[in-house]
């Protein structure tokens, strides 16, 4: 099988810590946060007391300042788990890298430590009713109040939604300016005029808080801005392809995971005198996946290392979270069909990994988007063969 070569010992061994606070923290309490469809703030507390949050950031806001790869680590074995109630992947890899990318000194020093000790919770308030993927279209609206900016709008099926304490928020500073007119703020929760919707009731990610949002006109400081004004959109831009990299690297894993959980229930279930693992449609089907989920991997940890190395680019991105997120989908069907009727009780993991599958080809940016941004790049990228006439088209020669 393919040997992974990103990891050194000191990821392996917080690798192990992860694990532990897993079974510790999470996994007792995991079936309970689905009914209640959120996880409790003093989870977060525990999180950040044992290094599991925003590692990445730098020591001097208490962070760990360590490299990427240990925010894979949690990623990867959070998605190992099957416990989706906790939404660190939002709160490490977005908020806290907006902030920590383009934050002014005084926002840094004032969210990134509590961010990392789970005192003050992030979210990303971009989506709305009728702007998902198309970003530009938003209509909160930030509107400039002397030293204040008044903002009113909504947000819709935002992740720690119930939860969080700091928002980067995308608004329109300008409405006639398009994606120019898109600016950003660091909204902080506490302040008048902030108003948190229901939560949603979801077909999956059911410990996983996700709400509506509401601004009735509220002001908040200038200094808040994230950025400049007018700039927002091109810093989300620069951000989409670690969010659509976090999500490969999530499937990639739930894909091995289910891999593994069907070839051990499989070895042992018997059906006409025999394992259903012993029959040849079983063997065919479990190996066609397992050798997909092979080359995703691959293609997610080589992109993994290009993104360290500051290469990984909007395209790659596109193309992992694609691939990715198709076989995510895949294989929690095809496996689940393997278990039989078992396979559809919610007390077993591949049901809730085949409800939680689906958000996977929506969230980040849809399927279509990703396939629009390859294919708008091979057209660009297309120089078409000139002729011994010059005409376009084949060269007989």
């Amino acid at each position: 099988m393919f040997k992974r070569e990103l990891f050194n010992e000191d990821h392996e061994a917080f690798r192990d810590t992860v694990r532990r606070f897993i079974e510790n923290e999470i996994a007792p309490h995991h079936a309970q946060w689905e009914n209640s469809g959120v996880v409790p703030r003093e989870l977060w507390l525990k999180a950040g007391a044992a290094g599991l949050l925003c590692c990445t950031v730098p020591e001097i806001y208490e962070g760990a300042g360590a490299d990427y790869l240990f925010d894979v680590v949690v990623f990867e074995e959070m998605a190992r788990s099957g416990f989706t109630g906790p939404g660190f992947m939002i709160h490490c890899d977005l908020v806290a890298t907006y902030i920590a990318s383009f934050g002014s000194e005084a926002q840094k020093r004032k969210w990134l430590p509590k961010m990392v000790r789970g005192e003050a919770i992030g979210s990303l308030g971009m989506t709305e009713p009728h702007a998902g993927s198309d970003l530009k279209a938003i209509r909160t609206k930030a509107v400039r109040d002397g030293d204040d900016f008044v903002i009113s709008g909504q947000k819709v099926f935002i992740s720690n939604g119930q939860l969080c304490d700091v928002i980067v928020l995308a608004t329109k500073t300008d409405s006639a300016a398009g994606a120019k007119g898109v600016t950003l703020f660091l909204v902080d929760t506490s302040l008048p005029g902030f108003r948190r919707g229901k939560n949603l009731h979801k077909l999956g990610l059911k410990a996983q808080d996700t709400s509506e949002m509401f601004f009735d006109d509220m002001r908040i400081p200038a200094s808040a801005m994230l950025g400049e004004e007018g700039k927002g959109f091109e810093l989300m831009m620069t951000k989409l392809a670690q969010e659509r990299l976090a999500q490969a690297i999530r499937s990639a894993v739930v894909a091995e995971t289910v891999i593994g959980w069907t070839v051990e229930y499989t070895a042992n279930r018997k059906a006409f005198g025999k394992t259903i693992g012993d029959f040849q449609n079983t063997q065919f089907k479990l190996a066609e996946l397992q050798t997909e989920a092979t080359v995703g991997r691959v293609f997610t940890d080589q992109c993994i290392a290009k993104f360290i190395k500051g290469e990984l680019d909007a395209v790659d991105a596109a193309m992992a979270k694609m691939w990715l997120s198709n076989l995510h989908c895949k294989v929690v069907d095809e496996c689940l069909q393997l278990f039989g009727g078992w396979g559809y009780m919610w007390e077993y993991p591949i049901a809730r990994a085949y409800a939680d599958a689906r958000i996977v080809k929506i969230a980040g940016g849809s399927i279509e988007v990703m396939k629009h941004i390859i294919g708008r790049q091979m057209f660009a990228e297309y120089q078409p063969a000139k002729g011994a006439n010059g005409v376009a088209g084949i060269n007989p020669a």
